[in-house]
């Protein structure tokens, strides 16, 4: 049962709330406020799983009392319920998980308590993970092997490039490696006696690593290299190219969509393949990675435009910005789509950002359809920019 508080400074909205999920059932409401200050410290006294909340209200707004929320409990999931679409920006910058415009279907709300239960779930998987005795591979953003007990802890290397090493032979997952191309991948250059003797060194020191921190990593000559084994350990890429290429390939739009897999693609991508790790050997894996990523979170922009979800659809491509802030086609979708719901300043900001990125970056020209549109939002925009 998700118990959940519901905070709006007006009854017959909590009332028709409160219905609505009584009627969709395994949802329980365990307080209900009209004044935010004292649902806060409502909060701190009894469990719940999260907060339905109201934006307009006197005395504390919806941001200001999401935020005092998040400063006492910062994993609560706040689910938004405004009749304002212009606040959805500000409400994902301050991570609340959903956000409904009054008046909102049952199917939206169904779709809210969703994403609630697996946040729930993701709360609950991570606390496991803290506590499970099995290690686990990180290679999107950097490259780590969590210890067993606690997922906080990782393995130390003794040098740089026995880090190197084990990521090397971790990256080609079970497949031999010749000694030759170990070699011409990680001492690139180096005398062939002082490389090799580098090479047996590392894998000393990579061994005893594995072996004192229990950790189930085999190494062992193969053919005329060297290849890594392993049981029971998840290796995060894996997961993340199996998803990302399911989405990608024929099968996309043949199965219905659900939001859940869009959050948990990106609680999965925490970075690049191998992120600042320097690895050059990894530059093509990482590129196919960040650019499968890019056309998923493109895929699902379109997704969230044909569902009518602004909020998502501007969630969408701000994460491909993130990456490609020189990205012309999707920085003027951002700006048409803050236009539409009435985001000016915001579209201004983006138009701003993507003149910095591309002129003064890339010391290249704006293409014309994106000068046009800037130039377009300077004439009709009042203020200046911050």
């Amino acid at each position: 049962m998700i118990r959940v508080m519901l905070i709006d400074d007006e009854e017959d909205a909590l009332d028709l709330l409160e219905i609505l999920l009584g009627q969709i059932g395994n949802v329980q409401v365990v307080g209900r406020h009209i004044n935010p200050a004292q649902a806060i410290e409502a909060l701190g006294q009894s469990p719940v799983d999260a907060v339905f909340l109201d934006h307009q209200m006197p005395g504390m707004n919806g941001m200001d009392a999401a935020r005092a929320i998040r400063r006492m409990i910062p994993q609560m999931p706040i689910i938004f319920t405004t009749a304002y679409a212009e606040y959805a920006v500000e409400a994902f910058e301050i991570q609340s998980i959903d956000y409904l415009l009054k008046p909102f279907t049952m199917d939206r709300l169904q779709n809210a308590v969703a994403r609630i239960q697996q946040s729930i779930s993701h709360a609950a998987f991570q606390a496991s993970r803290n506590e499970s005795p099995s290690p686990a591979i990180q290679c999107l953003g950097g490259f780590q092997i969590q210890l067993m007990g606690n997922g906080n802890r990782v393995l130390s290397w003794k040098t740089k490039k026995e880090k190197e090493l084990c990521a090397y032979l971790i990256h080609y997952a079970g497949k031999s490696s010749s000694t030759a191309s170990i070699l011409e991948a990680i001492w690139p250059g180096y005398d062939l006696n002082k490389a090799k003797t580098y090479l047996y060194t590392c894998l000393s020191y990579l061994r005893r690593s594995l072996t004192e921190n229990h950790i189930p990593i085999r190494i062992h000559k193969a053919d005329q290299g060297f290849m890594a084994e392993w049981d029971g350990m998840t290796i995060d890429v894996h997961e993340f190219e199996e998803l990302i290429g399911t989405w990608l390939g024929s099968t996309w739009g043949k199965e219905k969509m659900d939001v859940r897999q869009y959050d948990h693609m990106n609680l999965m991508y925490k970075g690049e393949y191998m992120e600042a790790c320097d690895f050059r050997w990894a530059e093509a894996r990482q590129m196919e990675i960040t650019t499968g990523y890019i056309r998923a979170l493109r895929q699902w922009h379109a997704h969230f435009r044909r569902q009518g979800q602004a909020a998502l659809a501007v969630d969408s491509l701000q994460r491909i910005l993130a990456i490609l802030p020189d990205s012309e086609q999707d920085g003027r979708e951002l700006i048409r789509l803050h236009l539409e719901v009435g985001h000016r300043h915001e579209a201004y900001r983006i138009g701003l950002q993507l003149e910095e990125a591309v002129r003064h970056q890339l010391g290249s020209e704006l293409e014309e359809e994106t000068s046009r549109l800037i130039q377009q939002m300077k004439g009709k925009t009042q203020w200046q920019a911050p």
